[in-house]
């Protein structure tokens, strides 16, 4: 039976050790290598991912080339154009996939704006680290200067900080449900999205990120998906994670998953934000279920292996 999955790619299924075109597009190839029996089974599938490391580096870019004559991008800009090209190197890479296993199936990479409130707590308490690390000297002189807050981060110098604010809806979300109804293979919210205020005047840009499982959550709802996929460096979610009486997780409810949220169980950063996106999915679709596993189990989850299923 055909299904309707959003795969949300973790970073490491694009990113390794080399940032260069080059290298990112080399594991974005092997990242359509296993997307490929999810297709193959006939489902209908919608692509979204993470930015983190490429927004940052092309923040790091901006700030090294910003001048009078060329003035470095606001960050909302910075989202739209890792958007472009990751999804350009995924399309491609999709493509190849594909052709090598004698498939022809359209694949269309969406340019996507996810509204966020500009009264969100996030806007006022500032704790995404993003762009280059300077001096507290420097960030002293930037802070008075622009108004701009910087924190020290991970003991290698002072980063500036953006709202990390949470998705109310996509912009684009009924387009999105059209090309995949129309059997197109869609790349969407990419990093995310790219955070929009609604106004009186239109949308307009908001210097924030949002985090990319949370945006997929919301885009899983919003274009009625069956199967929300997170997928990250793990076959499963644990508990008591690293101790000697760790328990893999398989079936779990999301009561469940909030009492040990309300444990601390999952780390800030890496599982919890996955918990807690997989939640939110599962309590606006009913019988709708959520998956967080690796990209290298997918095939064996759907093929009737482990993986943490939420319902």
């Amino acid at each position: 039976m055909t299904k309707r999955i959003v795969v949300a790619l973790g970073g490491n299924a694009i990113l390794t050790d080399d940032p260069s075109a080059q290298g990112q597009i080399s594991a974005l190839e092997e990242t359509a290598k296993h997307l490929i029996d999810l297709i193959k089974a006939g489902n209908e599938i919608i692509i979204s991912h993470g930015n983190g490391p490429q927004v940052g580096n092309l923040l790091l870019q901006q700030e090294a080339a910003d001048s009078e004559k060329n003035p470095a991008m606001p960050l909302d800009t910075c989202v739209a154009m890792t958007q472009g090209s990751i999804g350009y190197w995924l399309q491609n890479a999709l493509y190849d996939a594909l052709k090598s296993e004698g498939i022809d199936r359209p694949i269309a990479t969406l340019l996507t704006q996810v509204v966020v409130d500009p009264e969100d707590p996030a806007f006022v308490n500032l704790t995404k680290p993003v762009g280059p690390f300077i001096s507290k000297e420097d960030a002293d002189k930037r802070a008075k200067e622009t108004g701009e807050t910087f924190v020290e981060d991970a003991g290698r110098g002072y980063r500036k900080v953006v709202a990390s604010p949470k998705p109310i809806s996509i912009v684009e979300a009924e387009t999105i449900k059209q090309l995949v109804s129309s059997g197109i293979i869609t790349i969407s919210a990419g990093g995310g999205g790219i955070p929009v205020f609604e106004t009186d005047k239109g949308l307009k840009g908001a210097e924030a990120v949002i985090d990319k499982d949370f945006a997929s959550a919301k885009l899983a709802e919003l274009v009625d998906a069956d199967h929300l996929l997170i997928l990250t460096g793990v076959d499963n979610a644990y508990i008591n994670f690293n101790q000697p009486n760790q328990e893999k997780l398989e079936e779990v409810t999301t009561d469940q998953l909030r009492d040990w949220i309300a444990e601390e169980q999952f780390a800030p950063g890496s599982m919890l934000p996955k918990v807690e996106a997989a939640i939110s999915f599962v309590d606006n679709k009913p019988g709708g279920q959520a998956v967080i596993t690796s990209l290298e189990n997918v095939a064996n989850y759907f093929n009737g292996g482990s993986a943490t299923v939420v319902k």
